[in-house]
């Protein structure tokens, strides 16, 4: 016997879709997801869509220009913003084991409008970063085939060509190819992940030893590097927050950790990912915080392990911007861990792209469910029970755009995204917590309201360090998707006829 649905609360714009309904959804044959997926694989998933080229790059860069050996601190504060955020993913997750992630949860605590705002900001988010990084690590691929001796056409190699065509066929393969792997089921891309996923920790533990025995312990002298001012700067592409307030960030001293964790922050950007993979998870309640919650700290610790190391091998004043830990390496005299470091991020990247990806497809996948996008779009496959139709849509588009633009400069459209993101699951907890008190919770995020309040201020004042510019280009794709949803997903919600007499 089925249990009592919930029937929908309030009207227009801020009807919610119940957690009942949303569970019962799920179980429709055409319209439901298989459940494979374990505690390990989804602690897998977080793993490899965390750790990209920011462990390789990023540490050291921060570690030059803003922290010093204090980066290793400023890991740390950001991995705490970062969990504040994931305590609250880990209880919705757990109370709402459906497809979709932050925009099935806000649309059960804040309404449709809400839902669909978070829903076309995460679509957003996914598909520039899967773009993105397909595209960087078509960069890693040619770099190593350029040091066997084999060189891509320049037609061929990217958007980077100075005159005429240009194609990067190697992301546009890779997103073609990781396309029909989730096709064919999440439990493939689960081993596929976990296979690549090893190979890349293996390396960064690699690189971690073996920079243990060239740490000199006078380069870590000083630790927090004294503070100095930062030039004044302004328009676009200065930090909202300057603009408002006058703020000016500090370059080292002890708020130049402060201005580092808001940098490096990003290095933790897709552990929400794992989230959009509840509904394909076999004991969600259980697995969930332990796949988000286990995946962040893993990634934490190396982080600061690889930022203690470099910081150690090199002093922060001599570290290279473009590659720094790499170079580092070449400082004391052993370039085979340059190749090393080259080819751990070209496997990492992969996994990165791929769960991006699937992101990407079950939210879009959940708003189609809903009526919010076409029905068409929601009908899973015979044999794979996965979401083809958006998958291969969304796969080959994405394709399209990693081989014909570079769009470096929209990647911190990623970054706003995610951070936007975490505000709403962190008000959603709120909510729900006071509308739907009998709600069974597996997890329960602790020191309710405290902690999601300091959630949502820490990810405001993120968001707040990015450029005036990326404001702009995040409000004009908003207003787009406020035009979709008032000339369809308005009028198609399912939601809408459930509330009609």
């Amino acid at each position: 016997m089925s249990a009592q649905v919930t029937p929908p609360r309030g009207k227009g714009f801020f009807r919610t879709k119940s957690v009942e309904q949303s569970i019962q959804d799920t179980e429709e044959p055409e319209h439901g997801l298989k459940k494979s997926l374990s505690a390990l694989d989804l602690t897998v998933f977080g793993v490899g869509v965390i750790i990209g080229t920011g462990i390789f790059v990023l540490t050291g860069q921060v570690a030059k220009e803003t922290a010093g050996p204090a980066t290793a601190i400023a890991f740390v504060a950001a991995g705490v913003v970062c969990a504040l955020a994931a305590l609250c993913y880990a209880e919705f997750a757990s109370t709402v084991p459906v497809a979709g992630s932050a925009y099935t949860f806000s649309y059960a605590s804040l309404g449709e409008l809400v839902a669909w705002i978070i829903g076309w900001d995460l679509v957003l988010e996914f598909a520039l970063g899967t773009a993105v990084v397909a595209v960087g690590w078509s960069g890693y691929i040619r770099s190593l085939l350029d040091n066997a001796g084999w060189a891509l056409p320049d037609v061929l190699s990217g958007t980077d060509v100075a005159e005429g065509f240009g194609f990067d066929v190697l992301a546009f393969a890779l997103v073609l190819v990781l396309t029909v792997i989730l096709v064919i089921g999440m439990k493939l891309s689960a081993r596929v992940t976990t296979v690549v996923v090893a190979i890349k920790v293996g390396v960064v533990l690699m690189v971690i030893i073996a920079g243990l025995f060239f740490i000199k312990a006078e380069n870590y002298r000083p630790f927090i590097p004294p503070a100095e001012k930062q030039e004044a700067g302004g328009g676009w592409d200065a930090p909202l927050v300057q603009l408002m307030f006058g703020y000016e960030p500090t370059h080292f001293g002890v708020m130049g950790i402060f201005t580092a964790a808001s940098i490096v922050f990003f290095a933790f950007i897709g552990f929400d990912v794992v989230a959009t993979a509840a509904e394909e998870t076999k004991l969600p309640q259980r697995d969930m915080p332990r796949g988000i919650l286990g995946s962040l700290v893993i990634c934490t610790v190396l982080y600061v392990a690889v930022s203690i190391v470099v910081t150690g091998m090199q002093h922060y004043s001599e570290l290279s911007v473009s590659a720094p830990l790499a170079d580092a390496f070449k400082a004391t005299g052993h370039p085979f861990y340059a190749g090393l470091i080259s080819f751990g991020a070209a496997v990492g990247l992969t996994t990165v792209c791929m769960i991006l990806l699937l992101g990407q497809t079950r939210v879009f996948f959940a708003m189609s469910r809903d009526g919010l996008l076409p029905r068409f779009f929601s009908k899973t496959h015979p044999r794979f029970h996965t979401p083809y139709r958006p998958t291969i849509l969304l796969g080959v588009l994405i394709a399209v755009i990693a081989g014909f633009t570079s769009i470096e400069e929209l990647a911190t459209l990623v970054n706003i995204g995610t951070l936007f993101a975490f505000v709403v699951v962190a008000l959603g907890v709120l909510v729900l917590r006071r509308t739907r008190p009998d709600l069974p919770r597996a997890f329960r995020t602790p020191l309710v309201p405290l902690l999601p309040i300091v959630s949502v201020a820490a990810s405001v004042w993120l968001m707040l360090n990015l450029p005036v510019e990326t404001w702009v280009r995040f409000g004009a794709w908003m207003v787009l998707g406020g035009v979709i949803y008032f000339a369809y997903g308005r009028s198609h919600s399912r939601m809408a006829g459930e509330n009609r007499p």
